[in-house]
């Protein structure tokens, strides 16, 4: 057999709340291009990721990726914390 290596999806974004444990919610934002008009949109989605060690902190960039459920809402894992908020 080949290598089984799970590509998992990830996504960088800007921690909303931390105000629960061991979860962050994170404000993931991209741009989308108008079909009609061709100016680019801001659209935000927030998920709520799992934060073992209580590290994040309201601000924080942080890397998340996608793992099995873990609560009702909970898919995602915070992988790194990319740049602390000042």
């Amino acid at each position: 057999m080949s290598e089984n290596s799970s590509t998992r999806k990830t996504q960088l974004g800007c921690v909303k709340s931390s105000s629960m444990d061991k979860t962050v919610v994170v404000t993931v934002e991209r741009k989308v291009k108008h079909k009609l008009y061709g100016k680019y949109i801001r659209r935000r989605v927030n998920y709520m990721a799992h934060d073992a060690a209580n590290q994040c902190k309201i601000g924080d960039t942080v890397l998340i990726e996608e793992c099995r459920p873990l609560s009702k809402n909970k898919r995602w894992l915070v992988r790194t914390i990319v740049q602390q908020a000042v």
